[in-house]
């Protein structure tokens, strides 16, 4: 009698496939983290709803049926009688007609120089933003890179501009640019005091910038892929402009979303003290300086704490987006 042999039975070997390893983009790492955090998410959120509020203008202004520049000073929305210039009741505050009133004096509508003036105060803040950006990680770039003598005039050149009293020079120095760009071909409507605010605020607003990222740059430049760029053939520009500047992007988003809040309160304290955006360009600052010039937060407080109240949300919103974004890329956090 033969023996059946017994045969081992089937098995299925599973492979799994291979996982590729992926790493996080510095804005999707950063986006992870702000999603994790409810005062980041809510700062996001209402700081996506100020720009599209600003971008919208045109459109919300349409569909409420007003516009900034008209004004009413008829005794029909005045009430010239008791109070000289006071908006009736029915004006004063917000109605179907008027989403917020109209403003004592010239019985402007509230909203429309709102949302107009949104456009105007953040034009201002993000281009001269961009101009201190980008002024300062060019120069702090090439301060760190280059070293010696260039190192040393960029240094010395960025205490100059950190010793000034900053708030006295743009005081003194805004109208007389103003007057300069007067007499140019673009010397028309509220071009002025836009582009001499971004000038201003933009040229004095680098130096802090370029000293961190000049920091950085010094101990980028000795690392191995920048000698292997010059071992290369590279251009110093191409190694500054390819290699080092993206790796202190993430001090550099830092810095500018701080930034922005800074020039919004700025702009807003330049149109208030009158060398800013001038009446009838609508701004939150100009605004504010209308609110005091005729004393009309006296006997209508309502017309201070519109620009004042979207003013202190725009700027606290932004600042704890700042926070958040810091957080965020503070390289001594836990990763995930």
């Amino acid at each position: 009698m033969t023996a059946t042999p017994v045969q081992a039975p089937k098995t299925e070997v599973l492979t799994a496939s291979p996982r590729i390893a992926t790493g996080r983009s510095l804005l999707g790492t950063a986006w992870l983290r702000i999603r994790r955090s409810p005062v980041a998410l809510v700062s996001f959120g209402v700081v996506v709803a100020i720009v599209l509020f600003a971008l919208l203008a045109p459109v919300l202004v349409a569909i409420e049926g007003q516009d900034p520049y008209t004004t009413r000073t008829g005794p029909e929305v005045l009430d010239n009688f008791m109070t000289p210039g006071l908006p009736l009741p029915e004006y004063m505050y917000p109605s179907a007609e008027h989403w917020l009133g109209v403003e004592p004096g010239l019985g402007r509508d509230l909203f429309a120089r709102l949302a107009y003036g949104a456009q105007v105060s953040l034009l201002i803040a993000l281009l001269s933003t961009l101009v201190s950006v980008v002024l300062g990680t060019v120069l702090g770039a090439a301060a760190g890179y280059f070293g010696g003598k260039v190192d040393m005039v960029i240094s010395r050149l960025i205490d100059l501009f950190l010793a000034f009293p900053h708030l006295l020079l743009v005081l003194s120095l805004t109208p007389i640019l103003q007057s300069r760009l007067r007499d140019t071909p673009f010397g028309q409507g509220s071009f002025v005091p836009i582009a001499s605010l971004v000038l201003i605020l933009g040229f004095f607003g680098w130096a802090y910038l370029a000293r961190v990222v000049r920091g950085q740059v010094l101990s980028i430049r000795e690392q191995e892929y920048i000698e292997a760029a010059r071992s290369y053939g590279a251009s110093h520009r191409t190694i500054i402009f390819t290699q080092v500047i993206p790796n202190v992007l993430g001090v550099v988003l830092v810095y500018g979303t701080m930034l922005i809040p800074a020039n919004i309160s700025a702009e807003a304290a330049l149109s208030f003290l009158g060398v800013g955006v001038k009446d009838p360009t609508p701004s939150w600052g100009q605004m504010l300086n209308a609110a005091q010039a005729g004393n009309w937060y006296l006997s209508d407080p309502w017309f201070l704490m519109v620009p004042g109240v979207a003013l202190i949300v725009t700027v606290l919103a932004f600042n704890l987006l700042g926070d958040a974004v810091r957080d965020a890329l503070d390289p001594k956090a836990s990763r995930h």
